[in-house]
């Protein structure tokens, strides 16, 4: 289990705890947290569920696919640090992990 922090564009910050296993996506999900949508509930399909990631936290996370890729950049306001949360698969390894939602989903 991590503690995951969700930063809105407004600044208003939650953290919650997530299974391992789960994606950053369904931890969302599961527990409310305004700005991620997840339309297409995690294939891939849609880029509902794009966060941008602290800075910090880029060289701990897997690379993104090229699928991802493509996906993000049909997301609002891409930049170099976006990811799709539901490609982010929570372990030990990303307890504090700190993402913050765009101002709009797509």
């Amino acid at each position: 289990m991590a503690k995951i922090t969700y930063i809105d564009n407004e600044g208003t910050s939650r953290t919650i705890e997530v299974d391992n296993g789960l994606s950053v996506m369904e931890g969302a999900i599961q527990k409310d947290i305004p700005g991620i949508d997840a339309d297409c509930g995690g294939s891939m399909a849609c880029a509902t569920c794009h966060v941008y990631v602290e800075e910090n936290w880029l060289d701990k996370l897997p690379k993104a696919q090229d699928a991802e890729v493509d996906m993000i950049d049909m997301a609002y306001e891409p930049k170099k640090n976006s990811r799709l949360s539901c490609q982010l698969i929570v372990s030990d390894d990303l307890d504090g992990l700190t993402v913050m939602t765009p101002a709009k989903q797509t």
